[in-house]
């Protein structure tokens, strides 16, 4: 089934899903502090809640891609739904590290299941000439999930005074979002036969993209990250040491803006060229990034005030600093629903649009992995701000050598045909 004929209903149940897996994802990042303080867990049972989450994601892709590809996406859909109730639930009565841990990987499951599948399906519903668009509303319920989760997570602890109840209305939540997707997503049809990912693996548009997206990673992990380091951390080490609210509001407006603007940019690349909306937007991205370190000297040359009703004491660089993670947002709203759209555009053509988004999240995983490494040896050793020029810097470079991959092997007019 296609755009022409699909229900709005069945998009907007996909869109319900990108939001009930945002919403549970942030609201762990945000409460497991809380969490590690009342089970006792520091040092490497910290570290472990995020390894066991990526690890658990990496080692899932391929067969649930390959499952939704093969099968009924909207079967496999469900069944990680499924999952996610069982797994929030757990969250709410987890009492002891290792159970914690447990529940964090399948968790890592949940997420990468419902992330293949919702883009896969929402790829194969939409037709080519509203795909981005299709893709860009969806990406933006997930950002809606994560700036109301970021807000809301830490006043839904305190209101009720622990993280169950919190876990049990995310379970709640994932209860109406499998309700809605059986009875108003249709039956997929979609069989691809065999290991699409070795036909994928070797496609020369998945390929140049690869070009692009391998280090754009390293760049997004650096800067998305360490925008809050450099907020919120002490002054003496190169931070702002901005209070936890301005921290919230600087890491959020990247988050907001992304939301507004991808909805109307898939729709503009569309029509526009895909392509150059990747190179545009990930090269904007890396030369916004690059301006993030003069955010003090900029906010004291233009006299800007120290202090905010309900933000409170903070430095001239706070409303420099917000801007340019707007800025962020709307740049990287240029890239993400092109490149998406484009590997949705490889996948629907037969090839297997579950195992083509496979391919795009594997691809992020080594720069996502080795970043923060990277990052942290930097910002000891170096400064904190040659995390962002090194982030920044990938980003250009991944846009100039995407745009030379372009040219070399796809002709002089890819950049505006694709």
């Amino acid at each position: 089934m296609t755009d022409s004929s699909a229900s709005p209903l069945q998009f907007w149940t996909l869109y319900l899903s990108r939001f009930a897996g945002g919403f549970g994802s942030i609201s762990l990042v945000i409460l497991f502090p809380k969490l590690a303080a009342d089970l006792g867990i520091a040092g490497v049972g910290a570290g472990l809640f995020y390894t066991v989450y990526t690890l658990a994601q990496t080692v899932m892709v391929v067969p649930l891609a390959w499952a939704g590809d093969r099968y009924d996406k909207r079967l496999v859909l469900l069944g990680t739904l499924a999952v996610g109730i069982a797994t929030y639930g757990a969250f709410a009565f987890a009492a002891t590290e290792p159970q914690l841990l447990a529940v964090r990987a399948a968790q890592g499951v949940v997420f990468t299941g419902m992330g293949l599948m919702t883009l896969g399906l929402v790829g194969e519903l939409a037709t080519r000439g509203t795909r981005a668009n299709r893709i860009g509303r969806a990406n933006a319920a997930a950002f809606a999930a994560s700036i109301l989760g970021g807000l809301s997570a830490g006043f839904l602890y305190d209101y009720f005074d622990g993280a169950r109840e919190v876990f049990l209305l995310i379970s709640a939540l994932y209860v109406v979002t499998f309700g809605a997707t059986a009875l108003l997503l249709s039956d997929d049809d979609t069989r691809i036969e065999g290991f699409p990912f070795s036909d994928l693996a070797v496609n020369r548009r998945i390929l140049t993209l690869t070009s692009f997206r391998a280090q754009y990673a390293v760049a997004v992990t650096l800067v998305r990250n360490w925008i809050p380091f450099f907020a919120g951390y002490a002054a003496v080490n190169g931070g702002l040491a901005y209070p936890a609210f301005a921290v919230a509001v600087i890491t959020v407006s990247e988050k907001f803006t992304n939301m507004l603007f991808q909805p109307y940019t898939g729709r503009l690349s569309d029509s526009a060229g895909r392509a150059l909306f990747v190179f545009a937007g990930g090269g904007a991205y890396g030369l916004v990034a690059l301006a993030v370190p003069f955010t003090p000297m900029l906010g004291e040359a233009l006299g800007l005030p120290t202090a905010y009703p309900v933000v409170g004491a903070v430095s001239a660089a706070f409303v420099p600093l917000v801007l340019l993670n707007c800025g962020l947002g709307v740049a990287d709203s240029f890239r993400e629903p092109a490149s998406m759209a484009l590997f949705a555009d490889e996948g629907s053509d037969g090839e297997g649009v579950a195992s083509s988004f496979g391919i795009r999240e594997l691809v992020w995983r080594p720069g996502s992995v080795i970043a923060p490494v990277v990052g942290g040896w930097l910002m000891a050793n170096v400064g904190m701000d040659s995390v962002f020029y090194l982030g920044g810097g990938f980003a250009v470079l991944g846009a100039l050598t995407f745009l030379g991959v372009l040219w070399r092997f796809h002709g002089a007019n890819a950049l505006g045909e694709w």
